[in-house]
């Protein structure tokens, strides 16, 4: 058993063999539940992926004269991927 210590920010290290064990890097989101014998951690599930295609349809426009071509949608999504990938967002 690896012994770790909560720092005065509050974070807690967890130890390298157990990061690398998991193959948890820098980045990797935890959930944090409260248990009857302490605190229950564990890596956050992303949301998968998706294509337009298995969304499309699910809202519904307010002004059909304004619809957009699945290739302008795309266009859209990809200019905003790069746009924050250029902040330094992702």
């Amino acid at each position: 058993m690896e012994r770790t210590r909560l720092s005065t920010k509050g974070q807690i290290i967890l130890p390298k063999t157990i990061r690398d064990a998991r193959a948890w890097g820098p980045g990797t989101e935890f959930t944090v539940e409260v248990s009857e014998d302490g605190v229950l951690l564990r890596p956050a599930r992303r949301q998968p992926s998706t294509t337009l295609d298995e969304v499309a349809g699910c809202l519904r426009p307010k002004n059909k004269k304004k619809l957009k071509t699945e290739a302008q949608i795309k266009d859209a999504i990809e200019q905003q991927v790069r746009r924050r990938h250029g902040s330094g967002r992702y």
